[in-house]
């Protein structure tokens, strides 16, 4: 397996989620163990009553995130816990990229961080997350 055919398949297995593609949520890069996501800031979907983004919207860009860079290791995941220190704010019409590396794979629990990050490389938000593996993605092995 490679990257791009990891990537394809990856897509292909989040295009069914509603959610994510109601969050604008872009699938942009997968490695084994590690995942690049993106989500422009809507004003429309993913602001507060402040006019600055709901600090919700982060954590389902992170969270998905997580879930791809476990999918990228055959896992099928489902999250058991996850915090996000928050550090820097993004506007409306910026993108946020989110950075998922597998740090932990055991049989039973997958441990991933994410770095979140603006267009102007500035870190703005660090997550953990631990995640329960309930499957196997039989067309993408756990090495590769």
């Amino acid at each position: 397996m490679d990257a791009a055919a990891c990537l394809k398949i990856v897509r292909d297995i989040y295009k069914s989620n509603h959610f994510v593609a109601l969050c604008e949520i872009k699938i942009d890069s997968v490695a084994c163990g590690e995942a690049t996501l993106s989500m422009i800031i809507n004003p429309e979907k993913h602001t507060n009553l402040y006019g600055v983004v709901h600090g919700g919207a982060l954590e389902a860009l992170a969270d998905t995130a997580v879930g791809v860079a476990s999918a990228t290791v055959g896992a099928r995941v489902m999250t058991l816990s996850i915090n996000m220190n928050f550090i820097k704010n993004i506007h409306p019409g910026e993108k946020a990229t989110a950075v998922a590396r597998v740090r932990h794979q055991g049989r039973t629990t997958i441990i991933v961080d994410v770095d979140t990050w603006n267009e102007q490389q500035e870190l703005m938000g660090r997550t953990i997350a631990t995640m329960f593996v309930r499957g196997q993605f039989e067309n993408i092995p756990a090495k590769w």
